[in-house]
């Protein structure tokens, strides 16, 4: 029987979870075979996922057609559909949540993405979907944009699990990690229990290289007379990303050696794993599955698309390589000032956060769309 190396990484301290989420999945024992025999530890989904599970799918009409019957807003019937998608995939994993002393068995929720700047509107919908969700193994995905930080940081305090996502740059995981330290000391101060909480934090990884590697195509594209030049070009290619996460891996080290977090792991508090995101590969060149590969590690979880667990499954090469090549990773993100390069990656990260933000929006809204026209169409005359 082949080796399903999904299970191996699990060895190494990794945890795996799956980014997609479909009422197909649930109803057909998809899911619950992924979690018994897979090795998936954890569910994400985002609006894109709910988009593209709902949007002409009929296996929601009836749902629709009840909500249209009660009367409800289209943005009632859509929360109805999506909550009681995320209820069933909590429930599916509720043994791994049990198992794993609330380390794992996850199933992430994101509040409306068109609210990610607003810090009082984040805190009020992760309490209610928290709350009507009423699942204990559901976690809130905060963005974590300027105004995000401080909502995870009240979240964290209130007792709800959070996972701060559209995270890019290194600086905006260290942010993360401290505002998910402060919750925990402001929860702490309060006398509550801060062992039952977890969160991680998505730092997203293949948009990185799809932004830089087209900055590097432009250039070589715009003609390269020297070939030293171009090698040290080409040398950046499909490399930031992993280098980036590698940083930010070690960054987390340094954190967790900290006294305030010594403090907090003294009365029982679980760290904030840094989760991979944005996973799949999207040049056909690289590797299928070098953002697995190369990111394996102690205390991180790794989201991946349904094409992705089944590559990994079948070829990922497991080994512990998140702390190898540390050295290599500071001097190719040092390399993008050289002027022969000149990739400023700060300007990256604020052009990848803005547009993350409008990868979640634009898809919530033409979610919102179509459900308004199926409304329409199931309503009575």
């Amino acid at each position: 029987m082949a080796t399903n190396h999904l299970l191996e990484i699990k060895e190494y301290g990794q945890s795996i979870w799956m980014d997609n989420l479909s009422r197909d999945i649930i109803q057909s024992g998809e899911l619950k075979n992924l979690v018994e025999n897979q090795g998936i530890c954890g569910i994400t989904s985002n609006p894109a996922i709910f988009e593209k599970a709902i949007a002409n799918n009929v296996i929601y009409d009836a749902d629709i057609e009840a909500g249209v019957r009660a009367g409800k807003p289209t943005q009632e019937i859509y929360e109805s559909l999506v909550f009681a998608d995320i209820r069933s995939a909590c429930d599916i994993l509720r043994p791994v949540y049990d198992a794993s002393n609330k380390l794992d068995g996850y199933v992430s929720i994101e509040v409306p993405p068109t609210i990610a700047h607003d810090t009082q509107a984040t805190i009020n919908e992760a309490h209610r979907y928290y709350q009507e969700i009423g699942r204990e193994n559901v976690m809130i995905k905060i963005p974590g944009t300027e105004a995000g930080l401080p909502a995870v940081e009240q979240v964290i305090a209130d007792g709800i699990n959070v996972n701060v996502t559209l995270l890019f740059s290194v600086q905006s995981y260290i942010n993360t990690a401290w505002a998910y330290i402060r919750g925990l000391e402001k929860r702490s101060a309060q006398g509550e229990d801060i062992s039952q909480i977890a969160s991680v934090a998505s730092f997203f990884l293949s948009r990185i290289d799809i932004n830089i590697d087209g900055k590097i195509d432009a250039k070589l594209a715009r003609g390269v007379d020297d070939i030293n030049l171009e090698a040290k070009l080409r040398a950046v290619k499909g490399k930031v990303a992993i280098a980036n996460a590698k940083i930010a891996y070690q960054e987390y080290k340094k954190i967790i050696e900290s006294e305030n977090w010594q403090a907090l792991a003294a009365k029982g508090a679980k760290v904030q794993r840094l989760l991979w995101a944005s996973t799949s590969t999207k040049d056909p060149h690289y590797s299928d599955v070098m953002y697995v590969d190369e990111l394996i590690g102690p205390d991180t979880v790794n989201t991946l698309p349904p094409a992705t667990i089944t590559a990994c499954a079948d070829h990922c090469e497991v080994a512990n390589r998140v702390d190898t090549g540390v050295a290599e990773a500071y001097q190719l993100i040092e390399s993008l000032k050289d002027p022969d390069i000149s990739i400023n990656i700060d300007v990256v990260m604020d052009e990848l956060l803005t547009d993350g933000l409008n990868k979640f929006v634009q898809p919530f809204q033409s979610l919102m769309n179509s459900l308004e026209g199926k409304v329409k169409l199931l309503s009575p005359v």
